[in-house]
């Protein structure tokens, strides 16, 4: 999981982080009745009433998501040791197979976006595998039950608040919302804020799917980067503008500079 990083006004994300927020806890005892003021009250955060009802009813809080959220351990190790964890030759070479087999789409998403193949595909092996696993948790338990906990209630109140939105956009349905522990979605792990923000529709089928589209995966991603200030044509090794906009995509230095080597040796 990346450490963590909405589409509507500020207005509107303060009044939801601030009705959410004050009713958190520490324990699964309120989190029914936070659950169901929240679905009450829905349309204060420009969300249907149908639209939440249907996503959170019967939505239960999940004490192994608590237990995941206090035991991060991963982003506590050297470079070294978190490379060796989680790349080796088989990811490298298979992301150049990748590359080559959506080098037709990789070719679109540089020339309009300026973001070059390896890097987007050092992204997705990473993430998930290229796809392999993006999780199986609801994501609508995930983030209802990281919103009512108070360590972090404010943060994700607003991601939980953004997922409501896709489903009312007609992206995703609740059902297929599933994947990491922390509520990302789909095949390099975007979280709901990042979705409403950047995720597109690059196969043209009217919807925004990071679960299923290769091409909305591809193309979001880079959309992404590009938003975030990726120099064309330039270099993304440390010291670079490109290096700090990977920054963008994942605080823990660890995880920056393995994509960034993992980049390098997709892209021999």
């Amino acid at each position: 999981m990346r450490p963590l990083r909405l589409f509507f006004a500020a207005t509107l994300i303060l009044s939801a982080t601030t009705a959410v927020h004050a009713k958190c806890g520490n324990s699964s005892a309120g989190f029914n009745e936070w659950r169901d003021n929240l679905i009450t009250n829905s349309q204060r955060y420009g969300i249907k009433a149908r639209v939440a009802k249907s996503a959170l009813s019967g939505v239960t809080y999940n004490s192994k998501v608590i237990r995941l959220d206090r035991n991060q351990k991963s982003f506590k190790l050297s470079f070294k040791q978190f490379y060796a964890k989680r790349v080796n030759n088989a990811m490298i070479r298979r992301g150049q197979k990748l590359g080559q087999t959506y080098g037709r789409i990789f070719r679109r998403i540089e020339k309009q976006f300026g973001v070059p193949a390896p890097v987007i595909l050092a992204i997705w092996g990473l993430e998930t595998n290229y796809g392999g696993y993006i999780g199986n948790m609801s994501v609508m338990r995930s983030l209802a039950t990281l919103a009512y906990d108070c360590r972090r209630s404010q943060f994700f109140s607003n991601e939980l608040i953004a997922a409501l939105h896709i489903v009312q956009r007609g992206d995703m349905k609740p059902s297929e919302m599933r994947g990491a522990w922390a509520g990302e979605i789909g095949q390099t792990q975007f979280l709901a804020s990042s979705y409403m923000k950047y995720a597109i529709d690059y196969d043209g089928n009217g919807r925004r799917d990071l679960i299923r589209s290769v091409p909305d995966v591809l193309g979001s991603t880079a959309n992404y980067l590009a938003k975030k200030g990726w120099r064309r044509g330039q270099s993304w090794g440390p010291g670079t503008a490109n290096y700090n906009v990977l920054k963008k995509w994942n605080k823990a230095s660890v995880y920056v500079q393995t994509i960034s080597v993992m980049a390098e040796k997709i892209g021999n």
